[in-house]
């Protein structure tokens, strides 16, 4: 049985325009992004790469090698940056769904909650990403 790889590094050309940050990935062709922010570049970048991958392995495709950075000349307005990303988040977000969870709450608390239309699943989903230092996407 041949093993996934958990992580993967590629370079990115991040092309810097006066409406945003378009994201490219030489070596994979359609994986492309955008954003308004270095940061949000970066986060975009590997959501991008992650997703890309995992539907490549997917469909039974090989993935590309990354070139080396040094044989990349960007333009003026662009930017190489290494993008790498743990792949096996992209591969349960993909290739699982949701599961039930049953929790206890203080009553009182229960009630405010209600009250305030809050959705307790998003709540306890980013209450979770953050404990575990996941970045939201």
């Amino acid at each position: 049985m041949k093993s996934e790889r958990t992580t993967a590094i590629y370079p990115a050309i991040f092309s810097h325009a006066e409406d945003g940050i378009t994201i490219t990935f030489p070596d994979l062709p359609g994986c492309i992004s955008c954003a308004q922010t270095d940061e949000e570049a970066l986060h975009m970048a590997r959501d991008a790469l992650g997703a890309w991958i995992v539907a490549t392995e997917d469909l039974g495709e090989p993935v590309p090698l990354p070139s080396p950075t040094s044989k990349l000349r960007p333009k003026k307005n662009e930017a190489v940056c290494l993008v790498d990303v743990w792949l096996p988040l992209f591969r349960e977000e993909k290739r699982s769904g949701s599961v039930k969870k049953n929790v206890t709450v203080p009553l009182w608390l229960n009630v405010l909650a209600e009250k305030a239309g809050l959705n307790f699943s998003q709540i306890l989903q980013a209450g979770l990403k953050s404990t575990l230092g996941i970045q939201d996407r």
